[in-house]
């Protein structure tokens, strides 16, 4: 029993003093994921990539918004949300300690204005989205604000429409042209 005693006072503590004192943790250690609203351009890769539905993007109740919601419940930590956002709106953190009192605060949620086709009025996709793809568009092609704004009559046009747009111009005129030179063929 003596020798047992002086090896453990040999190698000293094993413990920490948790929770008086705060857990050194490693630099790549994967906590609670923070969420910075203001970044986000509600483009769902994060949902899409999220292994455990943690993440979701919903209609909301009043069919204007879109709902991005985390619950910290189903987070697994696995950090796909951090690498596919395009805007590093969402980042894990070194926050480990999660408990609450009621289910209710382990919701997350953010609300983002829908845009509504300019030809048909239907709601198609999240407005900040089609402004950070045109501010992009700006940057990396240097266009001038009117060539922006012809632009931005193209980007809140619903595919549908699009679509429409295309087939009562020009196409028509070519798939006839090229159908009657098939048959003179």
């Amino acid at each position: 029993m003596l020798k047992l005693i002086k090896k453990v006072l040999k190698t000293g503590t094993a413990t920490v003093a948790y929770p008086f004192k705060p857990l050194d943790l490693a630099p790549n250690f994967r906590g609670k994921p923070q969420y910075t609203a203001q970044q986000c351009i509600a483009c769902g890769a994060c949902a899409n990539a999220c292994p455990s539905n943690a993440l979701t993007m919903t209609t909301a109740e009043d069919g204007e918004t879109i709902r991005w919601s985390l619950f910290l419940g189903r987070c697994i930590f696995c950090a796909r949300c951090e690498e596919v956002c395009p805007t590093a709106a969402i980042k894990l953190s070194q926050e480990f300690e999660l408990a609450v009192w009621r289910k209710e605060d382990l919701f997350e949620t953010a609300d983002f204005p829908i845009c509504h086709c300019r030809a048909c009025g239907k709601p198609y996709a999240v407005q900040k989205e089609i402004d950070f793809a045109l501010s992009l568009l700006q940057e990396s092609a240097a266009l001038s604000d009117r060539q922006i704004s012809d632009r931005r009559e193209q980007y809140e046009t619903c595919p549908e429409c699009k679509k429409l747009h295309s087939l009562s111009s020009s196409d028509r005129i070519d798939i006839g042209r090229h159908m009657t030179t098939e048959a003179h063929s």
